[in-house]
């Protein structure tokens, strides 16, 4: 079985931003970039938020940019998936795609987020060309356009309220006839004009033109069915932490994110750190990944050197 001192769970902005600093700090890390290396960036269309980009950037530009810079610096990237973590022992070990094959004296899990969707095919057609999971990420395509926003909770009412600020119009498509946001979120939307809040309503079907989102088709509860005109649709209903695999070793939050120790990567079991997505519920950045895979390196070299 082969020994190494690091091992990298993840092929986004958190892991390969761990390659690069782990690699400069003499660990010679190995990278398993799982089944979606660049991560849920790869979602999107383009990116305009991430510094040093002044015309922005595409997902893959920049992933493959941020890869390429691992490798060139030592990492060891890798393809396959991690499909079991025996942490009770150490060194640890590890399965790669099912089968035996690594033993590691300290881990870094940055698998990330999975945003949740409504799971229609016209959802998934039109991903990455009106439908999006981030408003932060991709509200800017649709300055002064009309958009729909699911979901009834405070992500919801986070992302409509700020989406509020660019766009035309905003509709809420929510399927209660309240929300299940606090309060003060809920405050916000009814003083801003521009929201629109559709009750008791389900999505049926994302319309489009085969290129680009037009609208959405909708169904009230009491049967009623019809049609609005947007150009972007907006899913807010929540993200799924990539976080199974330790539901039952590492310490999880109650929706599933990693638990760390205050600003620190470490995790509740000495020599295991968690960066990225997959331990921040509140962020979910690009850059604010990148800068938790440098922690989770930073904390990795102590830990190995200590």
């Amino acid at each position: 079985m082969e020994k190494v001192r690091l091992l990298i769970m993840g092929g986004g902005p958190a892991g390969y931003t761990a390659g690069i600093y782990a690699s400069r700090a003499g660990l010679a890390p190995v990278l398993y970039e799982g089944p979606e290396p660049g991560g849920q960036l790869t979602t999107t269309t383009m990116i305009e938020n991430y510094p040093g980009f002044a015309k922005g950037v595409d997902p893959y530009t920049l992933t493959g940019a941020m890869r390429e810079q691992a490798a060139g610096v030592g990492t060891d990237i890798r393809r396959g998936t991690i499909t079991r973590a025996d942490l009770s022992r150490r060194p640890f070990v590890f399965d790669i795609d099912g089968t035996p094959a690594v033993e590691a004296d300290a881990l870094i899990i940055a698998t990330g987020a999975t945003a949740r969707y409504l799971g229609l095919p016209s959802e998934h057609k039109y991903r990455g060309a009106g439908v999006s999971a981030c408003a932060t990420c991709d509200g800017f395509f649709y300055r002064k356009k009309d958009v729909a926003v699911v979901g009834g909770g405070d992500t919801a009412c986070e992302e409509a309220t700020y989406l509020a600020g660019l766009c035309k119009k905003v509709y809420m498509i929510v399927r209660r006839d309240v929300f299940r946001a606090s309060e003060a979120m809920q405050q916000r939307v009814r003083q801003t004009p521009n929201i629109e809040v559709l009750w008791n309503c389900n999505t049926l079907e994302v319309l489009g033109d085969g290129q680009n989102v037009t609208g959405a088709r909708l169904q009230r509860k009491d049967g009623e069915v019809f049609d609005i005109s947007v150009d972007g649709f907006f899913l807010a209903i929540g993200h799924h932490p990539n976080s199974d695999l330790f539901k039952d070793v590492l310490a999880l939050d109650g929706n599933g994110y990693i638990v760390t120790d205050g600003a620190s990567s470490h995790t509740n079991i000495e020599g295991v750190f968690a960066a990225g997505d997959v331990q921040d519920p509140h962020y979910r950045q690009a850059i604010t990944a990148a800068a938790s895979g440098c922690r989770a390196a930073i904390d990795a070299e102590k830990y190995l050197k200590k």
